[in-house]
């Protein structure tokens, strides 16, 4: 897979994990209500070889969620045609990683594989809806399946209406097949403009409602860009037509939050000055100044 899909990927999960909840709900339909802890450990793995130097592989992402239950995920985003090696690696990153937080006690080894999903950015009649691993061993044979997420089967409304938000960056791949005529027919151009209008104007509702922050729908725009101009790049008018309308979305969002942060910085000046004057309460500060009473109270401790 392509650097710039695999980086963007990672970017979102590490820099707004929160989002990969719903993921996790969708693929393993699990109850994940949002507010659960999720801790990531490194991606770097090294693959014992004999007679030859260990081998570094390095997973898309690995972590834990402590729900009702503490849970192992491992999940890989793929773009390329299934051909039997992802499968290959998925089950030596897994094999790994559960070695790697093993633990022996008297002399008895036990490792706990983790949940093992996959993303896959395009579709093939080839791509499976999922994989499975058939381990035999002397005590007997363990088989389990490794689900796949399938990008681009779901619809925006879905992505929506279920919260799949780590999506949008990808969500360009399911256009993919009409560049050349998005690039040849201006009418064709604007609705896929007029799409891309609807998913800024749904992220600026998301923010207005206080469901996302600032900083998560930068990142889903800006990573959005560069995954648009990755995929795009034979196609000029594609590129520059909502790559150009993803850039001047991030710029108007920097632009509006670093006003925002003017506006408070004045709030907080104003609720100074009063605190200085001393005659009024902090109630009637917060209401004048237009602060929480909370952020009043954090105040009076910098007079």
């Amino acid at each position: 897979m392509g650097n710039i899909y695999d980086g963007a990927f990672r970017t979102i999960l590490n820099d707004c994990r929160q989002m990969i909840i719903p993921v996790i709900n969708e693929i393993f339909k699990e109850d994940y209500t949002g507010n659960e802890i999720i801790e990531f450990h490194p991606n770097e793995h090294f693959i014992d070889q004999q007679d030859a130097a260990d081998k570094e592989r390095i997973t898309d992402t690995n972590f834990i969620i402590y729900g009702k239950k503490k849970k192992k995920y491992h999940l890989e985003c793929e773009s390329s045609l299934p051909d039997g090696r992802m499968t290959i690696r998925l089950f030596e990153y897994d094999a790994q990683i559960a070695l790697d937080e093993g633990e022996v006690i008297n002399e008895i080894l036990t490792v706990t594989f983790p949940n093992t999903a996959v993303l896959y950015l395009r579709n093939y009649k080839k791509t499976p809806d999922k994989m499975r691993y058939v381990i035999k061993t002397p005590g007997g044979t363990v088989e389990y399946d490794v689900p796949i997420m399938k990008v681009q089967e779901y619809t925006l409304e879905e992505i929506f209406s279920k919260g799949l938000l780590l999506l949008i960056p990808f969500y360009i791949f399911s256009h993919e097949k009409n560049f050349k005529v998005y690039n040849n027919n201006e009418q064709r151009l604007a609705e896929l403009k007029a799409e891309y209008r609807n998913i800024l104007e749904r992220l600026d509702k998301l923010e207005q409602e206080g469901i996302i922050g600032a900083f998560d729908k930068c990142t889903i725009i800006e990573l959005s860009g560069d995954v648009i101009r990755e995929i795009a790049q034979k196609y000029e008018k594609v590129q520059k037509g909502i790559g150009a309308m993803m850039s001047g979305a991030l710029l108007e969002t920097e632009a509006r939050t670093i006003l925002n942060r003017g506006k408070d910085e004045a709030k907080k000046e104003t609720a100074l000055r009063m605190l200085m004057d001393g005659e009024l309460s902090i109630d009637k500060i917060a209401k004048y100044s237009g602060l929480d009473v909370a952020e009043v109270e954090l105040l009076t401790g910098m007079q």
